[in-house]
């Protein structure tokens, strides 16, 4: 049997006619950008997550670009971020000219939040939480700090889209949410598409303005912006999506639930889940010795897996300036050797859950 790593069309064919017939409404309109399905989409999406407001972003990591934009973090400025998250992340702080200050992971793969205070310096602008592989941090010692030392919050809720810690949503505690909606994602669009989330209006409109060439309003152009507009059709298929979000969730949880119950090969450490944060299983990872073996054997045997992420942001090419060297990290370096995806998607059949975990079981290294 083959398993693949995921399988996007499965999830479309279950909503084939909603989707079908949204993309023909939208088509059949004439009207493409920043219209009716995006203020419609922010609305519902700003209900979902609990937040004042919403705006539809052309893609996650610009929906990062502007969030640091929007709160004035630039050239001068540090933004206290974990070590082991993907480099759209930090992206989004040097695109801006500031400085990412790593902190490492704990074991839930989220920040170690008892170790951001040592990091803060009076440099500090911003500490950006990102709700890792679905999972919401820990957010009580983060609230506190930023109130402390009156620093902003950006969440990075790309991975996370319905997560909560304490029955709260994530992307509804900080300054800024921030989210993907790429294909791969739990809310992903055909194509790329964002959003970013704010309660505060000051925010919002600017973000409006920064989205659409820096305008007020048309050929108004009030500072240098950008062209960073979810569009219609995404906007659309999105709201499809989100009705069914929920009921999505249940699925990768219940398939999730699986794993953690039945896999039980003592080579393979699963995931933790920490108390008050709930997990929505954007990945299911696992952590293992000697990855790259155990990894050819899934190979070999069918099953589709991917490393998120096997080069973390402080060693790659493009942070050399940076000054870090392999060692100042250890524990975001060693989970960059030992984390492993294995297949949890939408429509994932009964069978293809079954082989996984008795493969995965019959590993003997």
């Amino acid at each position: 049997m083959k398993v693949p790593f995921s399988v996007l069309d499965r999830q479309y064919k279950k909503y084939q006619e909603e989707y079908e017939e949204k993309a023909l409404k939208v088509l059949r309109k004439g009207w493409y950008i920043l219209g009716e399905e995006v203020e419609n989409f922010e609305k519902e999406y700003s209900e979902f997550i609990g937040t004042d407001y919403c705006l539809g972003i052309d893609n996650g990591l610009n929906a990062l670009v502007l969030a640091f934009r929007a709160l004035n973090i630039g050239k001068g400025d540090e933004v206290i971020v974990q070590g082991n998250t993907f480099i759209a992340t930090i992206m989004g702080i040097t695109i801006n000219g500031a400085t990412p200050i790593f902190v490492e992971p704990n074991i839930y793969d989220n920040i170690d939040v008892d170790k951001i205070e040592e990091k803060i310096t009076e440099k500090t602008k911003a500490i950006c939480v990102v709700h890792f592989y679905g999972q919401a941090t820990e957010m009580d010692k983060v609230l506190e700090l930023c109130k402390k030392y009156n620093l902003k919050l950006v969440e990075d809720c790309a991975q996370a889209h319905e997560a909560e810690y304490k029955g709260k949503r994530v992307g509804s505690f900080g300054d800024v949410g921030c989210f993907s909606f790429y294909p791969g994602k739990n809310l992903g669009c055909f194509g790329d598409g964002g959003a970013i989330t704010t309660n505060n209006k000051d925010i919002y409109d600017r973000i409006k303005m920064l989205r659409s060439y820096g305008s007020e309003k048309k050929y108004h152009h009030v500072e240098v912006g950008y062209n960073a507009r979810l569009d219609e059709l995404q906007a659309g298929l999105l709201r499809v999506k989100l009705s069914h979000l929920t009921e999505l969730t249940e699925e990768r949880r219940k398939i999730a639930t699986r794993y953690l119950n039945e896999i039980k090969n003592p080579l393979v450490q699963l995931p933790k889940i920490a108390d008050n944060c709930s997990h929505v299983w954007h990945l299911f990872v696992i952590k293992i010795e000697n990855r790259n073996k155990f990894q050819k054997y899934l190979e070999d045997n069918g099953v589709g897996t991917v490393i998120h992420y096997p080069i973390p942001s402080h060693l790659s090419k493009a942070y050399e300036y940076l000054g870090y060297k392999k060692g100042d990290f250890p524990i975001t370096e060693k989970y960059a050797e030992q984390v492993l995806s294995i297949p949890i998607f939408n429509e994932i059949k009964k069978e293809e859950i079954d082989y996984v975990i008795e493969i995965v079981n019959k590993y003997r290294g």
